[in-house]
Order: structure tokens, then C-alpha cells, then sequence
């Protein structure tokens, strides 16, 4: 996901619904009795579950870029062997080779949805967001330097990467073979199948193992943050009202991957797992946050808070059964993708205006 990292501005919940009302369904007004068992409610509520959820993801992230991590520091062993003489690596040691890149990309796909299933927390709390910036939505700076991902890497051979982008994309575009200078130049046939394909070629092992090493430092960095944060009903209203809205950001940049565009996509990153599986597991996240949320909701307003429920699920399945028809083989056109997004877009503004509305009922403030 590509924005810039959030304005952290307290604004009152019933001012973000102004502008949604018209498109939100009207529940029922709450009595006083509701807004009495609501302030209860709000000062008795545990979200206990958001922070062990993001411990849990947050550790298993840990675990996979350790494991990428390793397996780059073995290919840079075998480079360092040959003096960064790749064709003459490829040659020596090609079954070494492939299996060490082959045990990269494995890791990698793993440590992305880890990712992505926190995403929808770490990215919608102000006091975590930096980290979704580094990790997986900073630009680079070239393309974007208002919003350029804030590191540079330093190789083991001296040269340094100043501001490459986020941490998830550099590792993904040197793997794969996405961004030219991040490549070793050797073609070389990975999988064995006798012919040079997409992705069929050796990475720069510095530009690896820089990746990798602050990949993995970085997820360190988050999982000890996690062990330190309390989430407060600000920040898990916060995370809805932010991420739920995202819909047509990441179905325009699924739109113009090669999920969709094909090899006419100039995208570097986005080339291994599609955006539909990274939507589903952001909004499986924010289900967890609901969840822990949804006992205070219903304090509010029973009716809308069911509704909430109901819609982050409809919402989910819907990009669930898009997913399905690509992972059947269906490619679909830009202009079909656009359709769908500007749907799915709609369907997440109306449900973010119900949210809103709950936490204006409940007197709790939004910081965006």
C-alpha cells in the first residue's frame, strides 16, 4: 500500500461522518439508556485480543525474514566464493544456487501475508504507523520523495541504496528480477524447466542480503513495539476508520500488476502475490479489531452494530470471490478492474461512515 504515513490530528468521529452520511444506512438513534450502558461499556472494554494478534503475526514475521535472511546469507556466501563473478557461479554451483534462492522466495511468500494480516493495525495507529511506511507502503524516492519509504541501504561491497523504497518491495524486486539494478545480469533457468522465463534470472547478493538483513531487523524493531503497545479504543477506531477505505488504492495497483496488466506491467513490486490476497488479509485484521470492539459497538447501537459486522464480512467475501475467479484462471481487463474497485471502494466508504458514526455515539475520538 502506497500512502504517506498518518497526520496524527484529533478530529471529534462525528465530523469524519458528514461527509459519508449520505451513503450510510440509519440505524436506529440511541436512547438514553443506550448512551448510558455505552459509557459503561467504553470504560470497561478489554482489546486484549488486537494486541495478541498482532504478537502472533508479528512473531511469525520474525520467524520467516529470519528465514529469508539465512537463506540470502548462504547465496552471498556462494557469491562472495566466486568473487561476484555470477556467470561463473551459475556454472559452479547452479543446484546450490537455485535452492538457495528457491528457500528465499519460499520465505518471503511467507513473511508477506504476516504482514499484511497486521497491516490493518499497524498501518491505522499513528504510534505504529512508521513501521508500515519502511516495511511495506513507502515509495521510493524517486518516485515519490514526499512519501519515500525514510532508510537507505548500506552494501557489504560499499554502495549505498538511498532511499530504494520499502523494505517488502526491494526484497520482492530483487528476487524476482523486477528491478534491473538490483540484478546480478546472468540469466540463469532457476526452476529447471529448460527455458529463461520471468524471474529467471540471479540477484545482486548485496542488494539480497541488505534487504534482508534490515527486513528482518525491522520486523525485531515491530514485534518489540507490539510487546509494548496497549491499544486504546482511539486507536482500534482509528484503524477502521483509516484502512477500511482503502479499497481503490490497492484495486488500482492490482489493476496495473501483472496479475492484470500482464507483461505490459511496469510495477517492480506486487509480482508474486496478488493484491486481492493482500486486501483479504488486511480486512482479516481489522475483522480481529471489530471483534474485540463490537460488545462496545452494540452498547451503542445493537442494530449498526451488526451491521458493521455484516459488512466488513460482505466486504471480504466480495474481494474473496474476485480472487477466486483469478486463482481459476480469469484475467481480468483494467477496465473490469476499475469496476470493481470503484464497488468494493463504495461498499468500504458506506461501512467506514457506520463505524464512524459508533464512535461518535461513543464519544471517541478519530486521529487521522
Amino acid at each position: 500500500m502506497h500512502f504517506g504515513p498518518l497526520t496524527r490530528v484529533v478530529l471529534p468521529a462525528f465530523v469524519l461522518t458528514m461527509g459519508l452520511a449520505a451513503c450510510v444506512p440509519v440505524a436506529p438513534t440511541a436512547d438514553a439508556t443506550t448512551a448510558t450502558s455505552a459509557s459503561t461499556a467504553t470504560a470497561a472494554v478489554e482489546l486484549g485480543g488486537i494486541k495478541d494478534f498482532l504478537l502472533a503475526q508479528s512473531e511469525a514475521l520474525l520467524a520467516d525474514t529470519a528465514d529469508l535472511q539465512a537463506a540470502s546469507d548462504r547465496y552471498f556466501a556462494l557469491a562472495q566464493q566466486y568473487n561476484g563473478d555470477y556467470s561463473a557461479l551459475w556454472q559452479g554451483e547452479s543446484a546450490a544456487v537455485a535452492a538457495e534462492l528457491a528457500a528465499a522466495r519460499a520465505a518471503w511468500i511467507a513473511a508477506s501475508p504476516a504482514y499484511e494480516r497486521t497491516e490493518g493495525i499497524v498501518a491505522g495507529t499513528p504510534s505504529l504507523a512508521h513501521f508500515d511506511v519502511i516495511l511495506d507502503a513507502g515509495a521510493s524516492g524517486a518516485e515519490d520523495p514526499a512519501n519515500a519509504a525514510p532508510i537507505d541501504l548500506t552494501l557489504a561491497d560499499g554502495r549505498v541504496l538511498t532511499r530504494p523504497g520499502n523494505l517488502f518491495g526491494v526484497a520482492e524486486s530483487t528476487l524476482w528480477g523486477t528491478e534491473p539494478t538490483y540484478s546480478a545480469g546472468v540469466e540463469a533457468d532457476l526452476d529447471g524447466d529448460g527455458a529463461i522465463q520471468f524471474s529467471d534470472s540471479l540477484p545482486d547478493a548485496n542488494v539480497l542480503k541488505a534487504a534482508a538483513d534490515a527486513l528482518h531487523a525491522t520486523a525485531a524493531e515491530l514485534l518489540a513495539a507490539a510487546q509494548t503497545w496497549q491499544p486504546s479504543q482511539t486507536d482500534a477506531f482509528t484503524a477502521l476508520v483509516v484502512m477500511v477505505p482503502t479499497m481503490s488504492e490497492y484495486f488500482a495497483s492490482w489493476r496495473d500488476s501483472r496479475f492484470v496488466a500482464g507483461d505490459a506491467s511496469t510495477q517492480r513490486d506486487f509480482v508474486v502475490i496478488s493484491r486481492l490476497a493482500d486486501v483479504q488479509d488486511i480486512l482479516s485484521g481489522l475483522q480481529v479489531v471489530y471483534a474485540e470492539l463490537q460488545p462496545l459497538a452494540t452498547s451503542a447501537n445493537a442494530d449498526q452494530a451488526v451491521m458493521v459486522s455484516a459488512g466488513l464480512e460482505d466486504l471480504k467475501s466480495f474481494v474473496a470471490d474476485i480472487a477466486t475467479d483469478e486463482a481459476e484462471g480469469r484475467r481480468f481487463t483494467p477496465e473490469e478492474a476499475d469496476i470493481l474497485g470503484a464497488e468494493a471502494q463504495n461498499r468500504a466508504t458506506a461501512l467506514t461512515g457506520q463505524i464512524s458514526q459508533i464512535a461518535a455515539l461513543l464519544g471517541i475520538e478519530i486521529q487521522e
